[in-house]
């Protein structure tokens, strides 16, 4: 009897280790690394680029950036579910060849240390990650998209964020009167909003690097919100190099976000995501993910710092 205690007691205890052992490697895998950006000035209506592709006229979204030493315009892709800012390395050797001595990459480290502007606001780090990834610079054609890397929410952190869709432009600025603002959450650098659908809360992942997407959500779910007779449209998605199926259907639905009334076109379900990311959607408690497409007549402002934003 004793010794069948003392394994109920080990194998307790096994469990718990391993338990919070999960816990631990969740909250390190997860949460993002400190940000390191030192920002000063601000930009103002700067104008957005959008890259379309077969399917979608608003498959990404860039902002047009000048890294320090050259006089080129490049772009970023503005991705609100990257907690970092990131550059590509294949369009930074690139740019060193073109403009020797001007970028300080540690090939080793796979970091960087520069500074770019958008507008007239200064963003620098010493510590910028570089990805395996990218394409290189084409410098001969003045209308290449030219794309260096992906600015996440860690800029938003440093300055209240205005996406002004109807006009197709974007600010960055320090501060601002915040009448009629929401709450919304800003945990582990993901912007969570809750919204109203069908009388029902939902707390949804503006995610923009889903640009071209209004609401994707759970296959159970989507067949509730789509039409009952609608064509379905298939497409292949790209998510860092990985391949997903991406499933669209029409839907004639109303989002409230506060008193401001979004209309819901389109709704989609992916499949090709990893079980990880399942798992992680279902513990956040998140229905689903909202992308720029969304907001498309609207002007999106977010205060990140404050966890405020507004829709209008």
């Amino acid at each position: 009897m004793k010794l069948f205690k003392k394994i109920t007691i080990v194998v307790l205890v096994l469990i718990v280790l391993f338990l919070l052992g999960g816990y631990f490697y969740f909250q390190k895998k997860f949460t993002p690394t400190e940000n390191y950006l030192t920002v000063s000035g601000t930009a103002e209506n700067i104008p957005l680029r959008w890259i379309p592709s077969d399917e979608n006229s608003h498959s990404a979204l860039l902002f047009p950036v000048k890294i320090k030493g050259t006089n080129r315009t490049f772009y970023m892709q503005f991705d609100s579910g990257s907690a970092t800012t990131v550059f590509y390395k294949n369009a930074l050797e690139s740019i060193a060849k073109k403009f020797p001595n001007q970028i300080k990459m540690n090939a080793k480290e796979m970091e960087l240390s520069t500074h770019f502007t958008i507008g007239k606001m200064k963003i620098i780090s010493n510590t910028f990650e570089v990805l395996d990834y990218g394409k290189k610079i084409d410098f001969d054609n003045p209308n290449a998209e030219n794309i260096i890397g992906t600015i996440g929410t860690d800029l938003l952190e440093k300055r209240v964020t205005i996406l002004d869709f109807k006009n197709n432009k974007c600010s960055f600025v320090e501060q601002m009167e915040e009448k009629g603002f929401l709450n919304f959450e800003f945990k582990k650098r993901k912007i969570l909003i809750t919204a109203k659908l069908d009388h029902e809360n939902l707390k949804l992942l503006y995610d923009s690097g889903t640009s071209g997407y209004e609401l994707i959500t759970q296959k159970e779910i989507w067949k509730k919100y789509k039409n009952p007779k609608s064509p379905i449209k298939t497409e292949k998605g790209n998510s860092w190099g990985n391949t997903l199926d991406v499933f669209s259907a029409s839907a004639n639905k109303q989002m409230l976000f506060g008193n401001s009334a979004v209309q819901i076109s389109e709704v989609t379900y992916i499949e090709g995501t990893s079980e990880l990311q399942k798992f992680l959607m279902k513990r956040s408690g998140m229905q689903g993910m909202i992308g720029n497409k969304l907001f498309l007549n609207h002007k999106l402002i977010l205060d990140c710092k404050n966890e405020k934003f507004k829709l209008e």
